[in-house]
């Protein structure tokens, strides 16, 4: 029988969607994610309204910065509450405070209390506990799941999320056209409940789970990445990959209006290109778990940088864009794989923590590499600090795949078993 007769059980994701447990927790994740697809128009959207004038530019920064920073300080300061807790229980968790801390902006607005400083709270309250819930999806899925079946798993993950991020802004926009975004911002709310509301009756809690390891310190997860180097390799790569890309964000509007002449519609047509790039990559990730995942790792950050030469060169449209369409491919599979490297690498019991502190330290890298942008764009110019941004993106993959190398190299023939052969993969 062909794999086409064999399909859908023929696919690498037929054991996630058809696991008795996961497949519960499936509609509750996408709806969820659809949630945080409308909060990327509707957070900026509503700050701008409620900031005093001459200020909103501010203020949309803080609403937005808010929105996702202050899960860093929450894997510090839930650490040692946190740890040793479920995958579902962290997830679970992290639903419930986005829920109820985005359901109060509304009912402020309501009982007429609500300004742009209670909602950039309320908005850095939310996510406090982004970085485990983000951990506990993650380690749920080691807990369920063969490593086999992790990148597969992950992948559908990324998956949904990048196709929220392409329906979720547009149906924002309808949204707020329709009524106010303080409204869109309570049905944010409401699918993050109904993600809590899966995770407590589809997956309900099992007795004594692991309460011995509550006691460790608040920075046990980088204790452990600190002490294995193959997962601090991975996190300096991840690091500098994410931090090398912030720029992108700065340059990439004034490329468009300034090196390419063109209007807003093509410089949103180059995002939907990127995004449609990235659902595509999405759904390739999980066919490559029989791949040497760190070497594909290397790999992706090294193709990325490639794809990205056509902008930084200065290409004509028809070519910079499916290079950019290229580059969201090639972008997308990286958190599957780097996912899939922490699970296989890192016991099950010492995965939260892991993960919540790999977050943490990501979440700072995009912004802070944003922030380097417009500096760079000031000095350089949009095309030139594309350029570099691709040049150096090439040069850091290389430069892990060196290092890779000679650390296998170095590993004596007797040392290849056990851990080992974990981490090279």
């Amino acid at each position: 029988m062909t794999d086409a007769a064999r399909f859908p059980r023929s696919s690498p994701y037929w054991p996630v969607v058809s696991h008795p447990r996961l497949r519960r927790v499936l509609p509750g994740l996408a709806v969820s994610a659809l949630g945080d697809g409308l909060g990327v128009v509707t957070v900026s959207w509503l700050a701008d309204q409620l900031a005093p004038h001459g200020q909103r530019g501010t203020w949309i920064a803080l609403a937005m910065a808010a929105y996702t920073l202050p899960s860093a300080a929450g894997t510090v300061i839930f650490g040692r509450l946190l740890r040793g807790r479920s995958g579902a229980q962290l997830a679970g968790w992290d639903a419930i405070l986005r829920a109820g801390a985005l359901a109060a902006i509304p009912l402020a607005h309501l009982t007429g209390v609500l300004t742009v400083w209670l909602y950039v709270v309320l908005l850095a309250t939310s996510a406090l506990l982004h970085s485990w819930g983000a951990a506990g999806r993650f380690t749920l899925i080691a807990e369920l799941l063969p490593p086999q079946h992790h990148l597969p798993a992950n992948a559908l993950l990324t998956t949904i999320a990048a196709f929220a991020t392409i329906v979720g802004p547009p149906l924002a926009g309808i949204l707020i056209g329709w009524v106010s975004p303080v409204w869109v911002i309570a049905v944010d709310a409401a699918t993050f409940a109904v993600l809590a509301l899966t995770y407590r009756f589809a997956l309900p809690v099992s007795g004594g789970a692991r309460r011995a390891e509550r006691t460790i310190s608040r920075t046990a997860g980088f204790a452990v990445i600190r002490q294995n180097p193959s997962l601090l390799g991975l996190l300096v790569l991840s690091l500098g990959f994410f931090f090398l890309f912030g720029p992108v964000y700065v340059a990439m509007p004034i490329h468009v209006t300034d090196d390419l002449h063109g209007s807003a519609t093509l410089f949103g047509v180059y995002y939907t290109a990127f995004g449609l790039g990235g659902l595509v990559g999405g759904v390739i990730a999980g066919h490559l778990r029989d791949w040497p995942m760190r070497v594909t790792t290397i790999g992706i950050v090294i193709g990325f940088g490639v794809a990205m030469l056509p902008l930084g060169l200065g290409a004509p449209v028809g070519l910079s864009l499916p290079a950019f369409a290229l580059a969201g491919v090639i972008w997308a599979p990286y958190r599957s794989t780097s996912m899939a490297l922490f699970q296989r690498s890192t016991s099950t019991a010492q995965l939260p923590a892991v993960l919540a502190t790999n977050g943490a330290i990501l979440v700072l890298a995009v912004p802070l590499g944003t922030i380097l942008g417009g500096p760079l764009v000031s000095a350089f110019g949009a095309r030139p600090t594309l350029l570099l941004c691709a040049v150096t993106i090439v040069a850091l993959g290389l430069a892990a795949g060196g290092i890779a190398m000679l650390r296998r190299n170095a590993r004596s023939p007797s040392s290849s078993t056990g851990t080992d052969v974990t981490a090279r993969r």
